[in-house]
């Protein structure tokens, strides 16, 4: 394993290689299929480089750990507003989640549907692409918008264009107080009709999310809420009663005594999966219309599911081997392997027109083709 210490060292490596190289991060996430090739580690580039509170921004090397920059910021009473899960226990495995691992696969949890996701946040990168060269794009404040958007394009190509090495990241005041309603014992069907009635409500809504168990064993779903403690009450009886229809919501508030639900700890369960952690078989991710989610996983062969982003993301337990992305059919949208012991593809295929886009920019960020090569194919 090489693990360099500085963006040259890197760079030199990338460029004085002679056959494929594995990206990686913290360690903390499996490659499926794994690519070839000697590993190339990040975790050697660490440190905050810069953060300044007065201007929401924070500039950090890749191979920083995520709890040292959440840390850093929950001093000054901000936060990463994507809320990046933490695939440790839910794949098993060891290491510590960086910022370039987060980035390079675009990791956004469940404030997703309100705030949207990690690349909507991302202000600047400096990365090495396949031919060993240095490139930087961006900038550290928002009204940078000279150039192409490599930043953008980074994110999410989990170490096929190229290796981060420095990411800048717009962040955002934390909050005083989250109250979350809790809808006991509904269907599927019945839970992402609730989901879409409160995120199309005028309320705010931060979370919406449905756990078939849940932590006690019961369907539960679960809105949030987040803001001044005041605001927060009055918008979620207000949404109480616009639900009304779906039944009579539990409510409960950060600055009560905590619940399994109420607090950060409910929404850590829902933001990593914990729910499917411990559980054998293969975990699948599939993006779908909210509206085709329920119809949809009575057709395949599921042994839990957990429904985030208001129903639109979909995290499924199945048998060992099942091929869920065969039995979706011809629902639209698309399904990524997370983990199992079958050799199938990791993630879904691409339409011809992307695919056929995707290769040009392979070409052109890593005309060598070492980085992670058939990772994304």
């Amino acid at each position: 394993m090489m693990i360099p210490d500085t963006e040259d060292a890197l760079a030199t490596a990338i460029r004085d290689a002679t056959s494929p190289l594995r990206i990686q991060g913290g360690g903390t996430r499996h490659l499926q299929p794994a690519p070839d090739g000697d590993t190339l580690c990040t975790s050697g580039l660490s440190g905050i480089t810069l953060y300044d509170p007065g201007a929401l921004t924070i500039v950090a090397k890749a191979g920083t750990p995520v709890a040292e920059i959440e840390k850093a910021l929950a001093a000054e009473n901000q936060r990463l507003a994507f809320e990046p899960m933490d695939h440790r226990g839910l794949l098993g495995t060891q290491g510590e989640p960086t910022l370039g691992g987060v980035v390079a696969a675009n990791v956004s949890g469940p404030r997703r549907v309100a705030v949207g996701a990690c690349r909507d946040f991302v202000l600047g990168v400096r990365f090495v692409d396949g031919n060993g060269t240095i490139i930087k794009n961006g900038g550290r404040v928002m009204k940078n918008v000279t150039g192409y958007d490599l930043a953008k394009l980074m994110t999410g190509s989990h170490g096929t264009l190229g290796v981060l090495t420095e990411v800048a990241l717009k962040v955002l005041p934390d909050v005083a107080c989250t109250g979350v309603l809790l809808f006991e014992g509904l269907s599927d069907a019945q839970a992402i009709a609730a989901m879409s009635a409160a995120l199309g409500s005028p309320f705010e809504v931060t979370g919406a999310a449905h756990l078939a168990p849940g932590i006690d064993g019961q369907p539960v779903t679960m809105i949030r809420i987040e803001g001044f403690a005041k605001s927060v009450r009055y918008r979620a009886e207000q949404l109480t009663a616009k639900l009304a229809d779906h039944g009579k919501p539990v409510l409960q508030f950060s600055d009560q005594t905590d619940t399994p639900y109420s607090t950060d700890r409910g929404w850590t369960h829902v933001r990593d999966v914990l729910g499917l952690a411990q559980a054998d078989g293969d975990i699948w991710r599939l993006s779908v219309k909210p509206s085709d989610a329920a119809a949809l996983v009575t057709r395949l062969e599921t042994r839990a599911v957990q429904y985030d982003w208001g129903g639109g993301l979909i995290w499924a337990l199945t048998p060992p081997g099942y091929d869920l992305r065969g039995a979706m059919g011809d629902t639209p949208g698309h399904a990524t392997l997370i983990r199992s012991s079958a050799d199938l593809p990791r993630f879904h295929p691409e339409p011809a027109a992307i695919a056929t886009l995707n290769a040009g920019l392979r070409q052109r960020f890593d005309p060598r083709n070492i980085l992670n090569p058939g990772l994304m194919n």
